[in-house]
C-alpha cells in the first residue's frame, strides 16, 4: 500500500483538518468544479472542536442559525443555542449530503509538509510514513484543537484520575466523588453545573474570575419548527438579525467601549440575583475591564456555584500531592479527580507540525515573535498554502462560521488566480504582510482586548494573535478577492 502511494500522482489541494473549516472549504471546491482534493483527519472521526468537547453540557455560545453554512441551512435546530451533540451531527449531515467521504483519510497525522520549489508541490509527510503532495495546502487546524494543561508542580505524583474537559473520560462515574475543577473558562462554565449534583464535593479553582451574561436560550417550540420548514426563508431572515445584534456588539469591543456599561450591569445584575453570599460574590467579580477576556454566557453556572458543595478557591495552586491539591496559603484541598477547563495552546496555530516553506524556511521559526498571516490567510515565504480560521481571525462578538465563510471565497479567488495566469505559485509579499500585521496591531490596541489582562487572545509577549480588531462585515470586504499584486508570482 505504501509504496504505491509514495508515487501516487500530486492532488490540487490537501486540506488538513475536518472541522467547520475543512469540510467548507472542501464543499466550496467541490461547487467550484475541484474535485481532485483530499481531507487529513488526525483523529478516528470528523469534527474538530465538536468532535472533541463532547462533555456534559457542551454547548455552543453563538446562536445556532447563525454558527451553521449559509450555503447549508438547518430549520430544524431543537434550541436556539445548539447543543454539542446536534452540531456534530450537522458536520456528519455535510459530509454525508456532498459526498465527501471518500475525500477524507480519518487518522491521518500531518508531521511535516515542505514545500519543493523545483516541483511547486508541498510534500506532506504523514504519521505512518506516507508522503503525499498536492499543488495548494490549505491548514483547516483552527485554533482550539490542542488541549493546554497547567504545569504544576508534583502533578505527576497525583494518583487519581484527571483528565482535560477536552479528553472527557465519559466512563468515569463522578457520583460521590471529591472534584477539583482547574480554570473557569468556557468549558468549565458549562459542564460545572451538570456535574455538581452527581458529585459529594466540588472545588473550583480559579485563576480570574470571569463576566457571566445570562443565555438567551431555550427549545424551538414545535409550531415554530413547523413554520420554518414550510417557510426555510424565515431562518434566513432569522440568521441576518441575529447576525446585526451579534455585529452591533462589537461596537462595544471595537469603537465605543463605553458601551460595556450595559452588559456590566446586566452582569451584576446576573450576579446579584443568584449569590447571596456577599463574600463569594466578591470572589466572582473580575478585576479587569469588561471584555478583555471572552465574555461567557450561561443561566445555570452562577446557581451551581452557590450550592453547598461548591467552593470557589481563589488562591494559586502550589502543589499537587497523591491525592490533594495544596494552594499557595498552605491549605490542602483533597480531591480523587482532577479535571483541566484549561482551554487549549490557540496562540500557537500550526506548531506541532513542521512546515517549511521557500529555502527551507520554517514556520515556527517565522512565528517566533508571534503569529501572524497576511488577512489571517497567507504567510510570506510559504507559497501556495493557505490557512482557515488563521492568526487574527477569530471573534469576541460574533460567529467564526461567518469569518470562515470570508476565507473560502478569498482561497477560491486565489486558486482561480493561480489558473488564470497560468501562474506555478503565489506568495505573498514579506513588505504586504508586515504592513498588514501593522494595521492589526496598532487596530487591537485601540480595542477592549487590550485593556489589560491576560488572555488566550494573545501571545505571552503582549501580541494580539487571535483576534480580529473589526467588525466581520470589514472582513468579508477586505477579502471579498485576492489583489494580484499583493503576491509575489511565479510562472
Amino acid at each position: 500500500m505504501h509504496n504505491s502511494s509514495r508515487s501516487a500522482a500530486p492532488l490540487r489541494v490537501l486540506i488538513i483538518g475536518s472541522g467547520f473549516a475543512g469540510l467548507g472549504m472542501a464543499i466550496r471546491l467541490q461547487q467550484a468544479g475541484i474535485e481532485d482534493f483530499l481531507i487529513l483527519e488526525k483523529a478516528a472521526d470528523i469534527g474538530g472542536t465538536w468532535r472533541d468537547n463532547s462533555y456534559p453540557g457542551a454547548a455552543c455560545d453563538v446562536p445556532s442559525h447563525l454558527y451553521s453554512f449559509s450555503f447549508e441551512p438547518k430549520t430544524d435546530w431543537s434550541r436556539k443555542f445548539a447543543p454539542q451533540a446536534e452540531i456534530h451531527a450537522y458536520m456528519q449531515h455535510c459530509v454525508a449530503k456532498y459526498f465527501l467521504r471518500p475525500r477524507i483519510r480519518c487518522n491521518a497525522e500531518v508531521l511535516s509538509a515542505s514545500f519543493d520549489q523545483a516541483a511547486a508541490l508541498w510534500r506532506v509527510t504523514l504519521g505512518n510514513g506516507e508522503e503525499l503532495s498536492a499543488a495548494l495546502l490549505i491548514s483547516a487546524c483552527g485554533q482550539l484543537n490542542r488541549p493546554a494543561y497547567p504545569s504544576l508542580p508534583g502533578i505527576k505524583q497525583f494518583q487519581g484520575e484527571a483528565f482535560h474537559s477536552a479528553r472527557w473520560r465519559h466512563d468515569l462515574d463522578l457520583t460521590g466523588k471529591h472534584v477539583a475543577v482547574i480554570g473557569t473558562g468556557a468549558s468549565a462554565i458549562q459542564f460545572v453545573p451538570q456535574i455538581q449534583p452527581q458529585v459529594a464535593e466540588l472545588k473550583l479553582f480559579q485563576r480570574s474570575a470571569a463576566y457571566v451574561l445570562s443565555k438567551p436560550d431555550r427549545a424551538y417550540r414545535a409550531w415554530e419548527l413547523a413554520v420554518m420548514r414550510r417557510l426555510p426563508w424565515l431562518q434566513r431572515i432569522d440568521r441576518m438579525l441575529k447576525y446585526i445584534q451579534h455585529e452591533a456588539r462589537g461596537l462595544a469591543f471595537i469603537s465605543m467601549p463605553w458601551l460595556m456599561k450595559p452588559m456590566r450591569l446586566s452582569f451584576e445584575r446576573h450576579l446579584r440575583r443568584h449569590i447571596r453570599d456577599p463574600q463569594l460574590r466578591a470572589q466572582l467579580q473580575p478585576d479587569y475591564p469588561m471584555g478583555c477576556k471572552r465574555i461567557l454566557i450561561s443561566n445555570d453556572y452562577l446557581p451551581a456555584l452557590a450550592q453547598a458543595n461548591v467552593q470557589v478557591v481563589g488562591e494559586a495552586i502550589s502543589q499537587v500531592r497523591e491525592h490533594s491539591l495544596v494552594t499557595a496559603d498552605g491549605q490542602e484541598h483533597p480531591c480523587d479527580v482532577l479535571i483541566y477547563g484549561t482551554g487549549f495552546a490557540a496562540t500557537e496555530f500550526l506548531a506541532p507540525m513542521q512546515i517549511r516553506g521557500l529555502g527551507g524556511l520554517e514556520l515556527n521559526q517565522a512565528w517566533r515573535d508571534g503569529a501572524e498571516a497576511y488577512k489571517g490567510i497567507s504567510v510570506s515565504g510559504f507559497p501556495n498554502l493557505f490557512i482557515l480560521y488563521g492568526p487574527n481571525t477569530n471573534l469576541g462578538h460574533n460567529s467564526i462560521i461567518y469569518m470562515l465563510e470570508s476565507q473560502f471565497r478569498y482561497v477560491l479567488g486565489c486558486i482561480d488566480m493561480l489558473r488564470d495566469q497560468g501562474l506555478r505559485y503565489l506568495d505573498v509579499k514579506a513588505s504586504v504582510q508586515q504592513g498588514y500585521n501593522q494595521w492589526v496591531q496598532a487596530h487591537s490596541h485601540r480595542t477592549i482586548w487590550e485593556q489589560g489582562c491576560t488572555s488566550w487572545y494573545k501571545t505571552a509577549t503582549g501580541k494580539s494573535t487571535n483576534n480580529w480588531p473589526g467588525y466581520t462585515f470589514a472582513y468579508r470586504h477586505l477579502t471579498r478577492a485576492p489583489e494580484l499584486n499583493d503576491y509575489e508570482c511565479t510562472r
